[in-house]
């Protein structure tokens, strides 16, 4: 294991690649809660987590931009009453990056805390 909550975002080029099949699926067993979505034709990691109310949803969507901002690396939120669900994907190359793999183990942390 690579423990991607330790890691950092690296800038991403718009000729990046793409992480292939097998990237994936050696990196999906570090955040084993997270989907691979496609959104459009595009890989997204996507995990819906839940909460007993709305400010505690809000208060963890915050966090997640509080980490999204010193990373430089922003995620999609939809924060409703109970739950909050986060997508991840890399604009600049269409689908799924190393970055946010260590985005996910990032968020994954902030929920544990």
């Amino acid at each position: 294991m690579s423990n991607l909550n330790s890691q950092h975002c690296v800038a991403c080029r718009a000729d990046a690649p793409r992480l292939g099949d097998d990237e994936i699926n050696s990196l999906k067993p570090e955040v084993p809660n997270w989907e691979i979505v496609e959104v459009d034709g595009i890989k997204h990691l996507v995990r819906k987590y839940t909460f007993d109310n709305f400010l505690m949803a809000l208060a963890f969507t915050n966090q997640i931009g509080e980490i999204a901002e010193s990373e430089d690396h922003h995620p999609a939120l939809l924060t409703e009453w109970g739950s909050v669900v986060v997508s991840w994907w890399t604009h600049k190359i269409g689908g799924l990056h190393r970055n946010d793999f260590i985005m996910a183990a990032k968020t994954d942390n902030i929920y544990k805390k």
